[in-house]
């Protein structure tokens, strides 16, 4: 049917907005972004080794499609903690998404709640999670969390994260520390020093109790004042919840800048934490960021309710496995005890295919619809999420699957050196 859709637009003389083929649809984004923000968006880690295996991870692996099975009904939907999905398909948690479109995570929640599919709220928004939740009325969501050095803003979050309705919690381990991401530092350009990406922090109660008891910026962080400096506080105000001349006058917005900054990583993490975050919830909660077996057996010896699959899209360690090569062991590790779902590097049906098949419960699709975002905002993400969709229900029937349980490794050959 989406094919039908743009093939008969096509009679009366109208092409695709937003391109189909990935690789144009991230041109068409470029030509849209400002160069900081495509080089945060796209960039990786370093000489960005890890998203180009993520790429070359499923090219290693091939479809052997089998034939004469009637696959003229197809069924996409998957179940997972106790929701049917229209499809194994969700929107990996992206941050300071105000870089590709002004209406940011709103557009991509109206977008996510049209398709039925979840949106994987970022702790580093643009806009806070419960704008979200309400402009995405009965759709399913889940919360991503960054572990702050602060126990009472971690509980806060989460509490918020219940609230509003989430289905799940989802922790991200891989960026305790912020990688080596060299397109970013050739710009001397981090969004969220510019007061970008804050909004679940500004908009939280707990948030705004340290900043009352840290209001005062230490005079070793203020910076001589010049034009580029003033730009950048300018910012910081107009990102900040309220007046903008107010936030800039009393310095609070860059106060806001400079607590994030001391308080966001938190590299001391261990195994053991776990056991306080799950004490705070009865939501399920997946690790993210999970790429050795090994510890993908602890996550479910601590009592972990779902893993996720991930190298961050390649903007944490340069050099690291694929996901999708990481996969299969992740699987085997869990024996079916835990859904695994994986992200990085998805572009395509195929390589959710080839993600189910591998044993993937669901695929996280991240920088796409971000792409689309930029093209053509919310259209343009629901443009994205309509294609990747038919193009798994075309790769299913071609590949002779009736459902996505009838997606297995059998199906593929690989992987190819």
């Amino acid at each position: 049917m989406r094919q039908r859709a743009v093939y008969l637009a096509g009679l009366r003389g109208r092409r695709p907005a937003v391109p189909a083929d990935p690789q144009r649809l991230e041109e068409a984004a470029r030509r849209t972004l400002s160069p900081e923000a495509f080089a945060y968006i796209a960039g990786g880690a370093g000489q960005e080794h890890t998203m180009e295996a993520n790429r070359a991870g499923f090219e290693r692996w091939r479809i052997v499609p089998r034939m004469l099975r009637d696959v003229s009904d197809r069924d996409l939907r998957v179940t997972l903690f106790g929701r049917t999905l229209p499809a194994p398909l969700l929107l990996a948690p992206v941050g300071v998404l105000e870089l590709a479109h002004p209406e940011a995570d709103l557009a991509v929640a109206r977008a996510a709640a049209d398709a039925g599919l979840p949106m994987i709220f970022s702790s580093q928004a643009s806009v806070p999670m419960e704008a979200c939740a309400a402009a995405m009325g009965d759709g399913p969501r889940w919360f991503q969390l960054y572990w702050s050095t602060e126990n009472a803003l971690v509980e806060s979050f989460v509490r918020r994260a219940e609230a509003c309705g989430c289905d799940a919690l989802v922790l991200t381990l891989d960026t305790t520390l912020l990688g080596w991401r060299v397109r970013d530092l050739d710009r001397a350009y981090l969004p969220f020093l510019h007061g970008k990406g804050l909004a679940q922090y500004t908009s939280d109660p707990v948030f705004q109790r340290l900043l009352d008891e840290t209001s005062q910026v230490p005079p070793e962080e203020t910076p001589r004042l010049n034009a580029a400096v003033l730009r950048a506080a300018v910012a910081q105000a107009r990102a900040y919840p309220g007046s903008t001349l107010d936030a800039l006058r009393s310095g609070r917005a860059r106060a806001a800048v400079q607590l994030f900054t001391r308080i966001y990583a938190r590299p001391s993490l261990t195994w053991d934490d776990l056991a306080w975050l799950r004490s705070l919830t009865a939501l399920p909660i997946l690790l993210k960021g999970i790429l050795h077996p090994d510890d993908a057996r602890q996550a479910v010896a601590h009592g972990i309710s779902g893993i996720i699959v991930s190298n961050h899209g390649g903007r944490q360690v340069d050099g690291a496995i694929s996901s999708i090569e990481a996969l299969p062991g992740i699987v085997a590790a869990v024996e079916g005890q835990v859904p695994v779902l994986l992200d990085s590097g998805i572009r395509s049906g195929a390589d959710v295919f080839k993600a189910l098949a591998l044993g993937a419960a669901a695929v996280c699709l991240g920088r796409p619809f971000v792409y689309g975002l930029a093209v053509a905002g919310q259209a343009g993400v629901q443009t994205v999420l309509r294609n990747v969709v038919a193009d798994v229900d075309l790769t299913m029937g071609l590949a002779g699957c009736r459902s996505v349980d009838e997606v297995t490794a059998a199906l593929l050959d690989g992987p190819r050196a």
